[in-house]
């Protein structure tokens, strides 16, 4: 992977973010340029005033989204990691857990963790407490956005207080990756977790680098340093303000004027306004990014005519000036070049004549493709919405709405299936276990809801190989099927980024663009 700091104009070379559910472009692995922001040894104590991108419904760890777009950095703070990830070469680093293994290709694991691990209320952070966890994600009562992740797991068991025993119920060679991008990363005490969420939003008990002081709902977040953390000096700060900033504009201003100390961003004109005003970024460039999902399981998307005509109807290039003044980087391969899965498969042609022909069709059967986009109110998603409705409106028999709902809402459409297009992501380092979870017919989380044998068999396929060779050709057999299905439209590289004062210190992300909060400071 690729990682880039600093705030030259390669810092922007990455992506957007949709709105939660997975990642963004280009795998692989990368030199590192870094450039601004404060440099070295760590200083102790302050207060960083962070802004983010959206309001949290509760503080269970199975219920929160590890990535950038919606509390990754809040998880990092309240239960700390188990694992992490390189951010050059995407190789899965220890933390919490001090290894994780297989002997079998991935039919079974060992997780080892280290000794003496407590939850910040003293109690200890063993195999059970993961076990319990782990197994609770796995429960659809839970309503983990990550039940997929959770669900590969057939059983755990708890062999001794630092060793876990996992049972896959398929074999999954890059199952390290699923815990990282997940909140399988994210333990809690099963004691605390017991007495209900009203208790727990109020009281949360894990085992990271800080804990909740107050969380004022629709207003801050202020979380204090955890003097029991395993990794001390760590963390450096004193404590973090946490408050959500919907407005792109607003939040780069709060940054630029000293009213924030970094943000969480997923908006390519903000990099480059960042840059203009000289302040650092650290953008995690990945592969895949944010899509258009369209509704297979109902018309007009039911009808794989209209899914191709909007593929040859909408020119993301002219996309990303329209929305993002050609900030932003449009998803031309599934893998981005760096990644060892790379090939030359572009993912859409656009080609009006044809787009044109096959509205007609459809609309010749009596059925003119109408559809409704559900998106937020975060001003990015809007914005995309809007400019897909406004390349469509020159097309004759294709109708175009936009209905905005609140976050909670647009996350339940994972399950509820009520919408005809929304804007969704599939961002990852290693394509194991997005591509699976956004794709795969027996996933919880195929928003598009295709399902379709042969592109089961070659996400199968990729899943079970243990060799890059094997794994890419099963993968370019996944990006042909998808061309030919068209179950959603690829928009733009993700954006998981931050921006920062020139004082901070210490951004490092891992995963989807997930913030380590414990290695942060700043410099006075």
């Amino acid at each position: 992977m690729i990682r880039t700091r600093g705030f030259t104009k390669a810092a922007v070379a990455t992506a957007l973010a949709g709105l939660l559910l997975a990642g963004c472009g280009g795998g692989g692995s990368g030199k590192t340029t870094a450039t601004g922001g404060a440099s070295g040894k760590p200083v102790a104590g302050g207060t960083a005033k962070v802004l983010t991108l959206s309001e949290l419904r509760t503080l269970d760890p199975a219920q929160m989204g590890n990535n950038f777009a919606s509390g990754g950095i809040v998880g990092n703070a309240l239960y700390g990691t188990l694992l992490t990830d390189d951010p050059e070469s995407g190789d899965i680093q220890y933390s919490m857990a001090k290894s994780f293994t297989t002997t079998d290709g991935g039919r079974t694991f060992e997780l080892k963790l280290r000794d003496g691990l407590e939850f910040s209320d003293g109690s200890p952070l063993d195999a059970k407490a993961v076990k319990y966890n782990w197994d609770r994600m796995r429960d659809p009562k839970t309503a983990s956005p990550y039940l997929s992740d959770a669900a590969m797991v057939a059983s755990t068991t708890a062999v001794d207080a630092t060793t876990l025993q996992v049972k896959m119920a398929t074999a999954v060679s890059q199952f390290a990756h699923s815990v990282v991008t997940s909140s399988l990363n994210w333990i809690g005490s099963p004691t605390a977790l017991a007495k209900g969420a009203k208790s727990f939003d109020a009281h949360p008990v894990g085992a990271g680098p800080y804990t909740l002081k107050e969380w004022r709902r629709q207003d801050a977040m202020e979380l204090v340093k955890n003097p029991g953390y395993w990794d001390a000096p760590r963390p450096y700060l004193d404590s973090l303000t946490l408050r959500v900033a919907l407005d792109a504009t607003q939040r780069v201003n709060t940054v630029v004027s000293g009213g924030a100390d970094l943000a969480v961003e997923q908006n390519w004109q903000n990099l480059k306004r960042a840059e203009d005003a000289g302040l650092p970024t650290d953008v995690m460039p990945l592969s895949g990014g944010t899509y258009l999902a369209l509704n297979t399981r109902r018309a007009p998307f039911d009808d794989a005519r209209a899914r191709a005509a909007l593929a040859a109807a909408l020119d993301f290039k002219a996309f990303n000036v329209s929305v993002f003044d050609g900030a932003g980087q449009t998803v031309d391969t599934l893998f981005s070049k760096s990644s060892p899965f790379y090939a030359d498969i572009p993912v859409s042609t656009p080609d009006h004549a044809t787009a044109q022909r096959l509205f007609d069709q459809v609309a010749a059967d009596g059925k003119p493709v109408t559809f409704t986009i559900t998106t937020t109110s975060n001003s990015d998603s809007k914005a995309q919405a809007e400019a897909i409705q406004a390349q469509l409106g020159q097309f004759k028999n294709v109708t175009v709405k936009i209905k905005v709902v609140e976050f909670a809402e647009y996350l339940s459409l994972q399950s509820t299936h009520d919408f005809d297009a929304a804007t969704t992501s599939a961002s990852f380092l290693d394509p194991e276990p997005r591509l699976w979870t956004a794709f795969h017919s027996g996933s919880p989380a195929n928003m598009s809801g295709i399902a379709d044998k042969k592109l089961d068999a070659a996400l199968l396929a990729g899943r079970t190989a243990t060799d890059t060779a094997h794994r890419k050709a099963a993968y370019e057999d996944v990006q042909r099927r998808l061309l030919e299905l068209h179950p959603m439209l690829w928009i733009t590289r993700t954006a998981g980024s931050v921006i920062t004062g020139k004082n901070v210190g210490g951004v490092r992300q891992y995963g989807f663009a997930s913030l380590r909060p414990e290695l942060l400071w700043i410099k006075r």
